[in-house]
């Protein structure tokens, strides 16, 4: 997840040392993904609202890592995103979310 997403979605008022832990977040498998500079890019800060991976087979996957990292982290989601991943769950009813919660 963007930096500038946890930012948006509550980081804002997290302690210093709780930002540095969610950008560093090696917990959970999903936290940080290696992509392509290229696919980094493409992404920069946006959601799933606004980008996908350019493989349309990497979408369910995309989008319960993107749910899992919220629900770890505990950060919001704003409405056109939350209608994107109801939609991204409805097209992948055989997706589960798996996540723990940051300590």
């Amino acid at each position: 997840m963007p930096l500038a997403e946890a930012w948006d979605s509550g980081a804002s008022t997290w302690t210093a040392e709780r930002r540095e832990s969610c950008a560093n977040d090696q917990g959970a498998e999903a936290s940080l993904v290696a992509v392509t500079a290229r696919s980094n890019r493409s992404k920069a800060d946006q959601d799933p609202a606004q980008w996908l991976p350019p493989a349309g087979d990497a979408h369910c996957r995309y989008a319960a890592e993107w749910t899992a990292t919220k629900l770890r982290w505990n950060l919001t989601v704003d409405d056109t995103e939350l209608a994107a991943l109801n939609d991204l769950a409805t097209a992948c009813p055989d997706q589960t979310v798996t996540y723990t919660p940051a300590g």
